[in-house]
């Protein structure tokens, strides 16, 4: 899994890149590897925004999300891929069993 964490217009902490690359590894169960990932960190005066880019095989999930908070931001963006990520399994996985279930 390759993970690219930029930040614009705000000193980017370790702290802050370890816990975005913490909450992209909860990615792993959805799909298998390889996985690229760019996360873009953004401070524009009170705004906080989290942008996450997840490539995988052709397919890219975007997610972006505005708080006041900078972890708070990229929790929400992360819940918005999670939430992309299972609707794509579904209708991979789901239409397997309906067609199956047909067959007998």
């Amino acid at each position: 899994m390759r993970i690219s964490v930029t930040s614009r217009h705000l000193k980017p902490t370790r702290e802050l890149k370890d816990y975005a690359k913490e909450r992209l590894k909860k990615v792993k169960k959805y799909l298998s590897e390889p996985i690229e990932a760019n996360v873009i960190l953004t401070e524009e005066k009170f705004r906080h925004i989290a942008e996450v880019t997840i490539t995988h095989s052709g397919i890219t999930i975007r997610g972006e999300e505005v708080a006041t908070d900078m972890r708070s931001a990229i929790d929400k963006a992360m819940e918005k891929i999670e939430k992309q990520l299972r609707r794509q399994k579904d209708k991979l996985y789901g239409q397997k069993r309906v067609k199956e279930k047909w067959r007998s």
